[in-house]
């Protein structure tokens, strides 16, 4: 509502009401009207121009400068998971597009404040953003900037090291702490005669057992007790960090939980978005001397990449592909077994069902369950969805498979973790050297080596002690190692983690 003309903030009011009439249920949300230049001010920043002072922001702010100058990308919108919702509209823009990023805005808006993964994340974050620059800037003044960039860099390098999922689990079983220290029945020997204790078991022998006691039990003792996807937190609270170190580093932590819901449902969001600026924009707000403006910007953000995946395209395509299956009654046991071509055509119940499942989709999925459940076969073929791969003798991509089942499986994977490799801890006293154990679940893909070797150096700096990484080299086990100065990599027994199953292969 800040600072928008009369035409827009009219607009804005118009659109808003016809946004609630159709169902959708947003928080305030706030219209800024800025120029290009703000805008990839704030876009550089994640949306908060109140963030903490890095270099990063200002590389990125360069890139999107540049892009917009040479013409190669423009920002229409950007709106911000908050309470009240704030959205900036360009300088510059057509009515057309401003009516339709504000719909397109109110679309998000519905997303952000129903879709339960969501549901963790801090709506006053703009706040939050500005107390986490507030103490990032007086360590600058108290340490210098030099030293507090260098250890915010590395920070950042680690900050997908986080479990995406442990908000949303509720831990009710609190596991039993284990006793450092045994019975003293379980290493003295057996005396039926009280006068007799001193004798068969001295003070010098009941000290040695019991010293030789706590060594096991500490070799025995896993720590953590289970492993840890939560990298970060376990480096808060057992790293050898200063408190400013750990202060930064919770701080790059919180906001790597703020955004990571963003990238859980990024397909998601935007299709949902896309459906109803483009079902309001056409029933509603156009006027007929927009609609060929809007029908040429809608089709350029919807263009299917030939060598890419556009979450606008997908997302709203699968949106209205359910809605169309639900009215017409295409779900359940008697559609899945339905073998007759001709009948699965023509298959219409009119359940007029569409519009709430498309609403509960909205509320209780995410991107990976999204797809799991509802791309099918049909929908693959009708958007010509294939799997690409580079051949280098062509130098072009091309069509790998049109297999539904791989094309299902890459989508997966690629949104699982957003794409990047799920790393755990497993012991923070690997052969009880006080070094961490990090092990690689491994689906397939083998680690990027250089992305690796950065990541076990990065750990490395705020450990303070060797790191280990378990995972699978071309179909072998084996351990890398990073001691602070060299890496060395190990080939392992398979299934196996542990000293007695290293040898040396190289470094």
């Amino acid at each position: 509502m800040a600072n928008l003309t009369p035409e827009l903030e009219a607009e804005r009011k118009k659109i808003c009401k016809i946004a609630k009439d159709a169902g959708l249920d947003c928080f305030e949300t706030i219209f800024e009207l800025i120029t290009y230049d703000q805008i990839n001010q704030f876009a550089a920043y994640g949306g908060f121009p109140v963030r903490y002072p890095h270099w990063k922001f200002g590389m990125e702010y360069e890139h999107l400068s540049k892009s917009y100058e040479y013409g190669l990308s423009k920002i229409y919108e950007m709106v911000i998971n908050t309470d009240p919702c704030y959205a900036y509209l360009m300088e510059g823009n057509t009515m057309m597009d401003q009516k339709l990023v504000m719909a397109h805005v109110y679309g998000h808006c519905d997303f952000f404040k129903n879709n339960i993964w969501f549901s963790k994340t801090n709506r006053k974050m703009m706040d939050q953003m500005a107390n986490h620059a507030t103490r990032i800037r007086r360590y600058v003044d108290r340490y210098g900037i030099e030293v507090v960039e260098s250890f915010i860099d590395t920070c950042l390098s680690l900050e997908n090291l986080i479990d995406r999922y442990s908000p949303y689990v509720e831990k009710s079983i609190v596991p039993k702490e284990r006793s450092e220290t045994r019975d003293e029945s379980d290493f003295l020997l057996k005396v039926n005669r009280p006068y007799m204790r001193d004798y068969i078991n001295p003070p010098e022998f009941v000290a040695e057992q019991k010293r030789k006691a706590v060594e096991q039990t500490q070799k025995l003792q896993k720590f953590p007790n289970e492993p840890e996807k939560d990298i970060l937190r376990f480096l808060i609270h057992h790293a050898p960090l200063a408190d400013w170190q750990q202060d930064i580093l919770s701080i790059i932590r919180d906001e790597a939980y703020y955004f990571s819901p963003q990238g859980m449902t990024k397909t998601m969001n935007e299709g949902w978005a896309s459906y109803w600026h483009s079902k309001l924009m056409t029933e509603k707000i156009l006027n007929d001397a927009e609609i060929i403006d809007f029908a040429d910007h809608h089709s350029g953000t919807m263009a299917m990449a030939p060598n890419g995946y556009n979450p606008y395209k997908v997302g709203i395509e699968l949106m209205r592909d359910i809605e169309d299956r639900w009215n017409k009654g295409q779900f359940g046991r008697d559609w899945e077994q339905c073998d007759d071509v001709r009948e699965r055509k023509n298959w219409n119940k009119k359940l007029n069902l569409g519009r709430e499942k498309i609403f509960e989709v909205r509320k209780v999925y995410n991107d990976v369950t999204f797809i799991d459940e509802f791309l099918t076969q049909d929908f693959c073929i009708r958007n010509k969805l294939f799997v690409y791969k580079f051949n280098k003798k062509t130098n072009k991509f091309e069509v790998d498979t049109r297999d539904f089942k791989a094309i299902k499986a890459q989508l997966l994977f690629h949104m699982t973790n957003f794409g990047q490799p799920i790393i755990k801890i497993e012991d923070a006293n690997f052969e009880n050297r006080g070094e961490l154990l990090l092990s690689h679940l491994h689906e397939g893909i083998d680690m990027q080596p250089d992305y690796m070797n950065a990541t076990l150096k990065n750990i490395y700096k705020l450990w303070t002690r060797p790191v280990n990484l378990a995972t699978a080299m071309e179909g072998e086990p084996q351990l890398f190692r990073f001691d602070g100065k060299e890496f060395r990599h190990y080939k392992l027994n398979a299934g196996e983690k542990g000293a007695s199953s290293k040898a040396e292969s190289g470094s």
